[in-house]
């Protein structure tokens, strides 16, 4: 198999949020075992595993998403890389359909090279920010915490909102009491303490529960973040900034029960997996 591993929402090398990409040359997928003991070698947040679909199928290409420790429903970075991948080598111009296990996910690539994901947008549901799994998690980040929701249906993160900026940058949780609160991770964010620097909303994203101790940039938490800040500051389109030591920017655009989000990204490694 040809593996490749593609920086993603970023326009240079060694920044955003890289995944590792596979493009069978098969009609279905090896078994689970194989590809989660693949993800694990490759030991990025996310490995993606793409095959083609016969002519007449719901989408072009079948997709799935593996971090070190298991199978996630939704990633936006690695459907990101999937979609350069194709259109760099050639295998796919225009827009692209992918099978998934959020269902069929496209993704458009201008002549830029920048590429928009069209995802289905998450529903908010509040917490009382003292009770239960909301107040484990203001327990680990050790932050006090305006707002606490419950994001659905396929990313399954606690969504939480802290006073500042500065907050979310230099947040330093407790991560094994995090990796107890039965969510798939936590989305941190505030609102950006000056736009003019180029983006409305700052956030990071912990998930050692799956094997991610923090995520670089997640495009899926974008499907969360897009809705509550657009009903925060009046607006559809917005650019969200990821605050980890990679960093990262997301445009996004509310359209109802869908979210675009849109992104650039480099291939740093070309290769060969052998075993």
């Amino acid at each position: 198999m040809r593996i490749r591993i593609v920086d993603a929402f970023t326009d240079r090398p060694f920044a955003g949020n890289p995944a590792g990409v596979l493009l069978l040359d098969t009609d279905a997928f090896p078994d689970d075992d194989r590809l989660q003991r693949i993800a694990a070698e490759v030991n990025l947040s996310e490995t993606a595993f793409a095959h083609p679909l016969p002519q007449g199928a719901e989408a072009d290409w079948a997709l799935r998403w593996f971090t070190p420790a298991t199978e996630v429903k939704m990633c936006g970075h690695a459907t990101l890389a999937t979609a350069h991948v194709l259109h760099t080598t050639g295998a796919a111009t225009g827009t692209v359909r992918f099978a998934t296990l959020s269902g069929v996910l496209s993704t458009t690539a201008d002549d830029s090279g920048t590429i928009t994901l069209d995802f289905p947008t998450s529903q908010l549901a509040p917490l009382d920010v003292t009770q239960g799994a909301a107040g484990a998690a203001a327990d680990a980040l050790g932050v006090q915490l305006l707002s606490v929701h419950h994001t659905t249906p396929y990313i399954d993160h606690l969504f939480v909102e802290v006073a500042d900026e500065t907050t979310v940058r230099t947040l330093s949780p407790d991560l094994a009491a995090l990796a107890q609160t039965d969510h798939r991770g936590c989305i941190v964010t505030a609102a950006a303490e000056d736009p003019a620097r180029g983006y409305d909303f700052v956030s990071r994203v912990f998930a050692p529960a799956v094997g991610i101790d923090e995520d670089p940039v997640t495009g899926s938490a974008h499907t969360a973040l897009a809705p509550f800040w657009s009903a925060r500051l009046g607006r559809t389109e917005l650019t969200g900034f990821q605050a980890s030591a990679r960093g990262g920017l997301v445009r996004t655009a509310l359209r109802g029960d869908r979210t675009l989000l849109t992104g650039t990204a480099v291939t740093v490694i070309d290769g060969e997996l052998l075993a």
